[in-house]
């Protein structure tokens, strides 16, 4: 069973890793570093372990179409991840962990229009309903989006980018090639951005120090490399509903450490989206069963 399902169970790490970054990214921004501080740490970090680790390996495989593809995913994994940190500085940890979610329902549309490959109704359908969800879940009393949560949906399709190249890519090059050129361009990036927006200068106390290591180490570098390894053996869009697990971990540990309040509009919101995701890897395929088992049933009768 292991064996066979051991891709997906790779990501459902991953997405527990994931998860738990939100934790991380909070901790990180109380501490005092602002949130290109934090992004040009971990990925730095990332892209040292990766190098000294497997030095070898990188330099035996590295090509001038992996860099390529590699920087490509670099630059959504910056984008991806400049919007959400920042847009955690405005929102709250388990609403960015569910607006991030709704990249599971993009990446179908992106084989779509690049690839003109097949979209169900399935998909269409799951994609209303996640925008439903995300309504709920984000407009204020006065049918304003936060701007928080605004920053937060572009994250979204940066990861819905992200995760479907990665797809893409994995299955042509060395993943661990892949992912450390991901993570120096990311690095690279996010060192300009930081430098343009003059936050060179860091003030931070242990704890952000502390969480700033933990996103390095396991939320960058672990997880990274188990999602670009995983997804040779996934689907594009399997690995994006997987993945989406990460916005329910998120959640459920920022309500457990951090002490959040879930309001009853959160909880609908959430659902809302959580149905979406389900009907996206399902199709309903469950109720056709249960249909099929209940006419067999009556023939016999």
């Amino acid at each position: 069973m292991f064996r066979k399902y051991k891709g997906e169970w790779g990501l459902v790490l991953t997405a527990f890793i994931w998860g738990s970054g939100f934790i991380g990214v909070s901790i990180s921004l109380s501490g005092g570093l602002t949130p290109l501080q934090i992004l040009t740490i971990r990925f730095f970090i990332g892209a040292a372990l990766l190098g000294v680790i497997f030095f070898k390996e990188i330099k035996n495989n590295i090509t001038k179409e992996a860099v390529i593809a590699g920087s490509m995913i670099g630059v959504f994994l910056f984008i991806a991840f400049a919007f959400q940190t920042i847009g955690m500085s405005y929102t709250t940890a388990s609403k960015n962990a569910f607006l991030t979610a709704i990249n599971v329902v993009i990446v179908p549309f992106i084989g779509f229009v690049l690839y003109k490959r097949p979209l169900d109704k399935y998909g269409i359908i799951s994609s209303v309903i996640a925008i439903l969800g995300i309504g709920i879940l984000s407009l204020d009393a006065d049918l304003t989006i936060n701007f928080g949560d605004v920053l937060t949906i572009i994250c979204a399709f940066g990861f819905a980018f992200h995760i479907f190249f990665t797809g893409e890519f994995a299955k042509k090059h060395n993943a661990i090639v892949l992912t450390e050129i991901q993570f120096i361009v990311a690095a690279i990036l996010s060192l300009i951005v930081q430098i343009l927006f003059n936050e060179i200068k860091i003030e931070a106390q242990m704890s952000s120090i502390i969480g700033v290591l933990y996103l390095g180490v396991f939320s960058t570098t672990i997880a990274f490399l188990l999602q670009t390894v995983c997804q040779k053996d996934v689907s594009e869009t399997k690995s994006a509903i997987i993945l989406a697990l990460e916005s329910v971990f998120g959640t459920i540990l920022s309500v457990i450490i951090l002490h959040e309040v879930l309001t009853i509009r959160m909880i609908i919101g959430c659902l809302v989206i959580f149905c979406a995701i389900i009907i996206s890897e399902t199709k309903l395929s469950f109720l056709k069963r249960d249909t099929k088992k209940q006419q067999e049933t009556e023939s016999i009768k």
